[in-house]
């Protein structure tokens, strides 16, 4: 099983922007390192993305393609990749829920986190399984490092 390593400033960022996105669902990206380490990805920025989903966003969110395919140009040739993608759950579980299941994709990680009007008292980490085409849960490392940057990968 694979492990994911995440600074606390970096949950602190997710967080934060769980927290602002209230009672809507937040999103962004995972931006790792190096992804050669296959028992561990190690997570060193993120950047929010818009929740661009056309309708209730308090249970949805939706990242446009376009947004994935300008950051990953944008971190062409830094060394760093997009490796998954964060979102919040509004009063709900830090767990994927059948529609995130429904279109999440292999290989990437995801972090589900739960948010309240006053906190964001839960985090997951998740893979999608190939095969089954389930979600697994993932070991999640948050460490007291601080990020090897500030907060957001490219801007």
């Amino acid at each position: 099983m694979r492990a994911v390593r995440l600074p606390g400033s970096i949950l602190q960022e997710i967080r934060s922007h769980g927290r602002s996105a209230y009672p809507e669902e937040c999103c962004g990206f995972l931006i790792a390192e190096s992804l050669e380490n296959e028992a561990e990805r190690t997570i060193v920025a993120v950047e929010r993305a818009g929740n661009e989903y056309d309708g209730e966003r308090r249970r949805r969110f939706l990242i446009r393609p376009e947004e994935l395919r300008d950051v990953e140009r944008r971190l062409d040739g830094s060394g760093r990749s997009v490796a998954g993608f964060y979102h919040s759950h509004p009063d709900h579980p830090a767990r994927p829920s059948q529609f995130d299941q429904d279109h999440a994709w292999p290989w990437y990680t995801y972090l589900v986190l739960t948010v309240t009007e006053r906190d964001s008292p839960a985090v997951g980490a998740f893979e999608l399984d190939p095969d089954s085409t389930t979600f697994r849960e993932v070991a999640l490392i948050v460490t007291d490092a601080p990020s090897p940057t500030a907060g957001v990968a490219g801007g």
